[in-house]
């Protein structure tokens, strides 16, 4: 019983400022009389999500696929850039200063070319979300490994640590706190990025496209479910961002050893 309450007890503070928020929503469609097509109540966009259900699951199961490869591939491949730049100082002092200067570069710019180059499907959107995490990433992790204390390297190598042993029990530790600090800044970012890659390159149905169309029928209540559901779907990925956080660091939530993770990190 004390596990339950200490589990719901977090869940209180957002649920009521979520129904706070709802509340003042449908008081102000009352009051201000607001009509249904600019604003519409949040009844009637419960109802249009139920009536419209089955197309906006199909459309969240399709949007939440993108962001998940998507996220995986541009968080993989910003921690094995940042290490490779890590390890090499020159290809660091060459490649920093463009990367820095890629990210002037709007998202929804670059979508055109990568429709272009990659033809319309899955894998442009892919690329999208990847380049929305990419950046946070290299930054982060590339912090964390230059924040390793030199005399703990030093002290490391004297004792005969190879470069390998250095990388694994000394530097990958400190790039833990930044690189899931990146990835939760990320998560909410990249639903962004899978909107962004189906409005220019999608030829199946998702979020995106489902807000498309709602708007150029100029269903609101359709476009506020969609809203709804990418809502959820930014939540939801970032409490997957903190469940893997929790996972990967457990002497971050507590001062003892959890019973599975011996055998979780042999195997």
């Amino acid at each position: 019983m004390n596990n339950i309450r200490k589990l719901l007890l977090p869940l209180g503070g957002p649920l009521a400022a979520l129904l706070l928020v709802l509340a003042v929503w449908d008081c102000a469609v009352r009051y201000y009389q607001i009509p249904a097509y600019v604003l519409p109540s949040p009844q009637m966009t419960w109802q249009h999500a139920l009536s419209d259900w089955s197309v906006l699951w199909i459309g969240f199961q399709a949007t939440f696929t993108t962001f998940l490869l998507g996220f995986i591939l541009g968080a993989g491949a910003g921690f094995i850039f940042a290490v490779l730049m890590d390890s090499t100082p020159g290809v660091r002092s060459v490649l920093y200063p463009i990367l820095i200067a890629s990210q002037a570069v709007p998202v929804i710019a670059i979508s055109a070319a990568l429709t272009i180059w990659l033809g319309f499907g899955l894998a442009p959107k892919l690329v999208i979300v990847a380049l929305v995490v990419f950046f946070p990433v290299v930054v982060n992790v590339l912090d964390g490994l230059n924040s390793v204390d030199k005399d703990m390297l030093n002290l490391v190598r004297s004792m005969g640590g190879s470069r390998l042993s250095i990388f694994r029990y000394v530097k990958l530790p400190a790039t833990y706190t930044p690189l899931f600090s990146a990835l939760k800044l990320s998560a909410t970012f990249s639903v962004t990025g899978a909107v962004i890659g189906e409005w220019t390159a999608s030829t199946s149905g998702g979020l995106g496209a489902y807000l498309l169309q709602a708007n150029s029928r100029l269903n609101t209540a359709g476009t506020f479910s969609a809203i709804g559901f990418l809502a959820l779907l930014g939540v939801l990925s970032f409490l997957l961002v903190i469940l893997l956080e929790y996972l990967v660091t457990p002497w971050r939530s507590s001062s003892t050893a959890r019973r599975w993770s011996r055998r979780y990190w042999h195997r």
